[in-house]
């Protein structure tokens, strides 16, 4: 399988939304940018925020959707076709709430899992054969509760452990850009904090 050569990170724009955990994905790659001295410029084309970088000496694509988090796939789709790039090529990080907060895990393919933004990108790709990237931010234990939960900053413990879970998912990034999945997806599945080594799930 081909490396990563687009890293999408899914939330919403605007200074209101910066630090909630539905941004977990922009923490993502604000942080891979910021780690090498990089900022994101708007891109009206691409319907997002987009900045370059290299990664293991390989050059990969960031991508914010400006587009707000329920419209996440027309940004995704723009810029799968004007960089050419496939979308087994893409890597798509985002808040997950059935992993707690800390938790970190890789998967390609499968469902959507009822997230927003990559319920939007089957509907633009019409498919999800795409990598992902979940990033736990725990569940509030009742689905009335989700959107406050989502929309609401974590704590910050949960702050600390999703931050955590970060920099370990950075760790193995140049392994998944070079295209080792299953060696990125063993080291990040079985590193401290995430729980019990399952793979890929």
């Amino acid at each position: 399988m081909a490396g990563l050569r687009l890293i999408v990170g899914l939330g919403n724009p605007g200074a209101e939304y910066l630090r909630t955990r539905h941004n977990a994905g922009f923490w993502f790659v604000d942080a891979l940018a910021s780690g090498q001295g990089e900022r994101f410029g708007f891109d009206g084309k691409l319907h997002g925020e987009v900045c370059k970088l290299r990664i293991g000496g390989e050059p990969v694509w960031l991508l914010k959707p400006a587009t707000f988090m329920n419209k996440s796939g027309l940004a995704i789709a723009a810029a799968l076709r004007y960089y050419k790039i496939e979308p087994d090529e893409c890597l798509v990080a985002h808040d997950d709430l059935d992993l707690p907060a800390g938790t970190v895990r890789m998967k390609f393919d499968g469902g959507h899992g009822g997230q927003n933004g990559l319920r939007d990108a089957f509907a633009h790709l019409g498919h999800g054969k795409f990598h992902r990237l979940r990033i736990g931010i725990g569940h509030p234990g009742h689905k009335d509760r989700v959107t406050p939960w989502v929309l609401g900053r974590p704590s910050a413990v949960d702050e600390g452990a999703i931050l955590d879970g970060i920099a370990r998912a950075m760790e193995i990034l140049p392994l998944a850009v070079a295209g080792h999945f299953e060696k990125a997806m063993q080291q990040l599945h079985t590193t401290a904090g995430t729980g019990n080594g399952e793979r890929g799930t």
